[in-house]
């Protein structure tokens, strides 16, 4: 059981690491479909290749926009008027 543990923790780590499902496909030899059915099994998301963007991911703003508190464009201030 131990080699398959780390078999799949390797294919779960280049998947976040960015490299993409044929990549690791054919790295292990396996098919598309089982390492597509690996990370479902651990929640990643299906899209590798995406391009999401995370700029606003995890700031400031962003984030007080999410707690109800908005931005100052929300409350009608656009710079030093």
């Amino acid at each position: 059981m131990g080699v398959m543990k780390d078999r799949v923790t390797d294919i779960v780590t280049m998947l976040c690491d960015g490299q993409s499902v044929q990549q690791v496909a054919d790295y292990f030899g396996e098919t598309v479909e089982t390492i597509n059915q690996v990370a479902a099994d651990f929640g990643i998301a299906d899209d590798f290749d995406s391009d999401y963007d995370e700029s606003m991911d995890g700031d400031f703003d962003s984030a007080m926009a999410s707690a109800g508190f908005g931005t100052d464009e929300d409350y009608g201030y656009c710079g030093d008027e």
